[in-house]
């Protein structure tokens, strides 16, 4: 693995840098209290071809990777303004049609999703199902000319902003644990789909759905791949998804370490700045510790996807290293702040919301680790 950046890493970097001088922590604070959407900036992230880079130019896609894709995904949380639709659309929606969907379902929708005039939500999600997939009840039944969906799912983020939506859903009557597994792209205007807000104290532009499927008839070309199977198509786009959200979680670190070295250099009690006080530098130190070494896992799992691998292992540990060094800096931001850490012109209490949530999802914490104790420990199954 080579550390060092490409030439086209550094150009996404420059170009994403100048993104942050419009669209920073003002903009993404200002979007999320007047509950208007980051349409600006998806717009600008299509027309500089930052969307589709999990696909092919064929498509509308500028081919680079999951790595590219982490650098956006950094560099705008670390000027505070976390994107968490580039999770969604872009790593996971994308990358799943590229590499299963059709030469058809390719053009049908990958061109609008890497020019950013379309985004996609993912639901996979379950009110009772939790963290097990296989126990997911929203089922699809073969009828003449497509499926029928029914059931539900909760937290499924960004469908008022979205045209789509890729649904995970077991196909058949088939109760048991082997049934097949189906990913529909539904409308999200689908005649039988009820979205409603389920509302949550995280200051974000974009909002978490509870979705009803009532019949809803999905054309069957809109089955992804065109034939039922197993849970693997679903990881391919899983594991990017840690990626990024791992990604998003090393730039909020780094956003609230600048804001708090900032702050310790300037503030003086008793003549000297606070930063020259050990009790103040050394969790500056160690947050700047942890987050370097969590961007390092975030980079070797996105080097490792790119290069054809499923990168489970790594995807795994870079999403929870990630999570938890961010909340570690941007804890220790907030105390280093004292009071003004919670005063809203200094702009960390209000990224605490969405910070947290990294650490619970996509993944909880637990099964991330189930996953490192099971799969690289070759511990015995704990659930």
């Amino acid at each position: 693995m080579d550390f060092g950046e490409t030439d086209q890493q550094k150009a996404v970097k420059e170009i994403v840098r100048g993104l942050t001088r419009k669209y920073n922590n003002v903009y993404y604070l200002e979007k999320a209290r007047s509950g208007e959407k980051m349409d600006e900036l998806w717009r600008e992230l299509g027309k500089a071809g930052l969307l589709g880079v999990c696909a092919g130019p064929e498509y509308g896609g500028s081919e680079l990777g999951i790595s590219e894709l982490a650098i956006v995904c950094k560099e705008f949380a670390s000027a505070g303004c976390p994107v968490l639709m580039l999770i969604v659309s872009a790593a996971i929606c994308t990358s799943i049609i590229y590499k299963t969907g059709t030469e058809e379902q390719k053009r049908r929708w990958i061109p609008a999703l890497s020019s950013g005039e379309q985004k996609m939500a993912f639901a996979i999600t379950e009110p009772e199902a939790g963290s097990n997939t296989h126990n997911i009840s929203t089922r699809a039944i073969k009828v003449e000319g497509g499926y029928l969906l029914n059931g539900s799912k909760y937290y499924i983020s960004g469908v008022d902003e979205s045209q789509n939506v890729l649904v995970v859903a077991k196909v058949g009557h088939d109760e048991g644990e082997k049934a097949k597994f189906g990913l529909f792209v539904v409308p999200t205007d689908a005649q039988g789909l009820t979205k409603n807000v389920i509302p949550v104290d995280i200051v974000s532009p974009e909002k978490q759905f509870f979705l009803y499927f009532d019949n809803v008839l999905v054309d069957e070309s809109n089955l992804i791949g065109m034939t039922p199977g197993e849970l693997e198509t679903v990881f391919l786009g899983l594991n990017p998804e840690r990626i990024t959200a791992a990604a998003i979680s090393c730039g909020l670190g780094e956003y609230a370490l600048k804001r708090a070295v900032d702050y310790a250099k300037e503030r003086k009690v008793w003549q000297v700045p606070i930063g020259g006080h050990q009790a103040v530098s050394h969790p500056l130190a160690e947050a700047y510790l942890r987050l370097s070494l969590a961007w390092l896992m975030t980079q070797k799992a996105a080097w490792y996807y790119d290069r054809g691998n499923v990168a489970g292992e790594f995807a795994n540990l870079a999403k929870v290293a990630a999570a938890d060094a961010a909340l570690f800096a941007l804890d220790h931001a907030i105390q280093t702040h004292g009071g003004n850490g919670f005063a809203s012109e200094y702009g960390l209490a209000s990224m605490w919301g969405i910070t947290r949530l990294l650490k619970s999802a996509p993944v909880s914490r637990e099964m991330a680790l189930n996953y490192i104790t099971l799969h690289i420990l070759g511990l015995p199954k704990s659930y």
